[in-house]
């Protein structure tokens, strides 16, 4: 296998989080699952971690990051958990580079990062999954999904993988199923917009009759403004990263590039900062 084919696959998919009956899944067992040797898998996860802590190092700089990670409304040793898909599971996400800031700027905290996401998880396959989610209690929950449900089989006219007004249902029973406590916080990220043109030319998108128009994406991120709790809009670092004269995806054109990430920790930073 290549070098760009692997290190997508290893930053994407969490064989650990998508096969839970598994059990422990080692770094041989983890390699073959990506078909290739040990020595690869580790050498592409050491290149994302690379990426990553230049990232955070790039991130730390900013005043207002810095401002905002002394501000942090954690209490010294919460349990933070984030729900989602392929752009909260990417090893180079929004919720990594805050684990990453946390524990390099606020390692008196004390924090515990868990990410649950899992590539290409739609709603309907995140309620699925509750009773494991119910088995990590958290102070904080970060929950980012909707993309998977947004895509259309078929054709840019087609059906909606799942319905909005399922995924509504979906998200609020989350919302009231996965964190009981009234205590623990919980915070919304819209999912992200899309290239259009990039996801529609994409080979595999193309082939598979997939695809994803801002429409959908932008009134799901509006209907999500509806629900309780805070929400940090996600089409914004999108923005940001576009000003900056970046790419704000990769390839495909649906999946955020470091840099937008970058920008939507940024945001996810602030809103932290001024949460009550």
């Amino acid at each position: 296998m290549n070098g760009p084919v692997l290190e997508k696959l290893v930053r994407f998919q969490r064989p650990e989080k998508a096969l839970p009956y598994a059990g422990d899944i080692d770094e041989r067992t983890a390699a073959a699952l990506f078909g290739t040797e040990v020595e690869e898998y580790r050498a592409a996860l050491a290149a994302l971690d690379e990426q990553r802590a230049d990232a955070a190092s790039r991130l730390v700089k900013r005043q207002s990051v810095q401002d905002a990670l002394a501000a942090l409304p954690f209490t010294r040793g919460d349990r933070i958990v984030a729900i989602g898909e392929s752009t909260t599971a990417d090893r180079l996400s929004w919720f990594e580079l805050l684990r990453t800031l946390a524990e390099d700027e606020r390692p008196d905290l004390e924090l515990q990062f868990e990410n649950l996401a899992i590539s290409g998880a739609s709603t309907t396959q995140v309620l699925a999954a509750l009773p494991a989610i119910r088995r990590r209690p958290a102070e904080w929950v970060f929950c980012m999904l909707g993309s998977n449900d947004a895509q259309r089989v078929g054709g840019s006219t087609g059906l909606h993988l799942v319905s909005r007004e399922e995924t509504l249902r979906n998200l609020s029973a989350l919302r009231a199923l996965a964190a009981p406590d009234v205590r623990t916080r919980w915070v919304w990220i819209t999912p992200t917009p899309v290239d259009e043109a990039a996801s529609g030319a994409f080979p595999f998108f193309r082939a598979a009759g997939i695809s994803w128009a801002n429409d959908d994406i932008a009134a799901l991120a509006a209907a999500l403004g509806a629900l309780p709790d805070a929400v940090v809009e996600s089409a914004p670092a999108v923005a940001a990263a576009q000003a900056g004269g970046d790419a704000a995806f990769i390839d495909d054109g649906v999946h955020p590039s470091l840099r937008t990430h970058e920008e939507l920790a940024v945001r996810v930073l602030a809103a932290l900062a001024v949460a009550p």
